[in-house]
């Protein structure tokens, strides 16, 4: 057996692994890559192998940097299935059709400027037509099913507990009354948050793909201490009539988001304040949200199961229309406005920035992890000058970070995963980390296993297991 890496090896997005058995090939996430413009081009057109090659795809998870780069393998001749949770294949195919149109906006808007300093033209890598021909690839399964895709080669989904459908894969190849099991994270997601049910026991493997996101550092809890520094912000908005510029996830992040602040409202700690979720994608997300039941924890079920909706009230206004959105650039506050995409590579919240950006009464709110290179990890470093669809722009907003709100596991979580295994893998592929973080990770679970060979890969690299 073989693994290569072609994305997400030492770096956070572009997730694109491949298992090579004996008369099959598949490939873990097909993800789209984000970061330096030029880099983003050459990644996310040419994805590193030849499509025609696979056999299968599986997908953790619909987020972009982990599907994005699925509608560019038709394209290029591939023509086996994608296998995913029911609940990711409903994800995927908007969230997949929301990039095509979010790349033709983004690239009309930047081919004007470009025009003018008489640059050449950039193109999108794919649009709707090529979606449709993956999502009709889709193969929706439910989560502990056992999936026969070669004559010796079986799959099945775990849940991962980080976004609605997401999902832990495990890859079977027997030979000769031999069994080798491969398990892929995927993204792992935190016990005790709102919404999803906690991550499932990791099932047992022979060979770990572990992500390891946040694989040096511990997030701040979302307890007391949080709802203050939420409570403080919505005050400071309301005191100087503030926006709240929230670059999130449409998945995930937006509906938790909603949540939160309801929660606050009902203990009576904070006035409501309009909260724009300005992303037809969110909202199409919070759609398939509530068609998926079977994804929600205890709580989130009972209240659904009551006639009630966790996502609805009436300070709360879901924008759709690219006018209406344009009217909030111009809205005074205080208002939150909560706007994808989460690392500021794209969409809406590009324009939100641009107009909210030089005012220092204002401030723009970070609650998921940054990719280096991206716009979203120039600001949470506190840059002054950030370039806005290639502008040069002066920042005088207030930078602020919520990591208590991240939908990924910490370093206790990934140990604890890795712990939960019996017996201990024999290898672990530490990826879906910048350098750091998967040294970090790998350094401790080395430290724990003397017996375990933990390798960090590289960009395009291949191993024999």
């Amino acid at each position: 057996m073989r693994l290569s890496f072609f994305g997400a090896a030492r770096s956070v997005t572009g997730s694109r692994h491949m298992l090579d058995v004996p008369g099959f090939r598949l490939l873990f996430d097909c993800g789209m890559f984000q970061g330096r413009r030029d880099e983003a081009l050459r990644r996310n057109r040419d994805v590193g192998f030849d499509p025609k090659s696979l056999g299968a795809v599986l997908l953790s998870h619909a987020h972009i940097d982990h599907s994005g780069a699925l509608p560019v393998l038709p394209r290029q001749g591939f023509s086996g299935k994608v296998y995913l949770t029911r609940a990711s294949a409903d994800l995927a195919g908007i969230m997949l059709e929301d990039s095509a149109r979010v790349q033709k906006n983004d690239c009309r808007y930047v081919n004007r400027k470009e025009r003018r300093r008489g640059k050449t033209c950039i193109l999108p890598f794919y649009d709707s037509n090529d979606v449709r021909k993956i999502v009709k690839r889709f193969e929706g399964v439910r989560y502990g099913d056992r999936l026969k895709l070669a004559p010796r080669v079986t799959a099945s989904f775990h849940d991962a507990g980080h976004i609605l459908g997401s999902a832990a894969v495990r890859v079977k190849y027997t030979a000769r009354g031999n069994t080798t099991t491969v398990l892929f994270s995927g993204d792992l997601g935190r016990s005790h948050m709102p919404i999803l049910r906690d991550p499932e026991p990791p099932p047992a493997c022979d060979v770990l793909i572990l992500e390891s996101t946040y694989g040096d550092r511990l997030h701040e809890r979302a307890g007391e201490e949080m709802k203050k520094k939420a409570q403080d912000l919505l005050d400071h908005a309301r005191a100087h009539k503030s926006k709240i510029i929230v670059p999130a996830f449409a998945v995930g992040r937006t509906q938790e988001l909603v949540m939160r602040i309801k929660e606050l409202v009902g203990e009576g700690r904070v006035d409501p304040l309009p909260i724009y979720i300005d992303s037809p994608l969110a909202d199409k997300a919070t759609k398939v949200f509530k068609r998926h039941p079977e994804c929600y924890d205890d709580e989130t079920m009972k209240t659904f199961s009551s006639g009630g909706d966790v996502f609805a009230s009436r300070y709360i206004h879901f924008v759709s229309s690219s006018e209406d959105s344009k009217r909030l650039n111009a809205m005074r506050g205080p208002c939150v406005i909560i706007s994808s995409s989460g690392m500021c590579e794209g969409g809406r919240v590009l324009h939100h920035l641009k107009h909210a950006i030089q005012d220092e009464a204002n401030i723009i709110v970070f609650v998921g992890f940054q990719a280096e290179h991206t716009l979203g990890r120039k600001l949470v470093e506190g840059w002054d000058v950030v370039p806005i669809f290639g502008v040069p722009t002066p920042r005088r907003a207030q930078i602020v970070k919520f990591n208590g709100l991240s939908a990924h596991a910490d370093r206790h979580d990934l140990l604890a995963y890795v712990r939960a295994i019996n017996p201990p893998p024999s290898t672990i592929f530490i990826v879906h980390g910048e350098e750091k973080q998967a040294l970090s990770l790998g350094a401790a679970i080395q430290a724990e296993y003397s017996n375990i060979d933990v390798r960090i890969p590289h960009q395009d690299s291949a191993h024999e297991i």
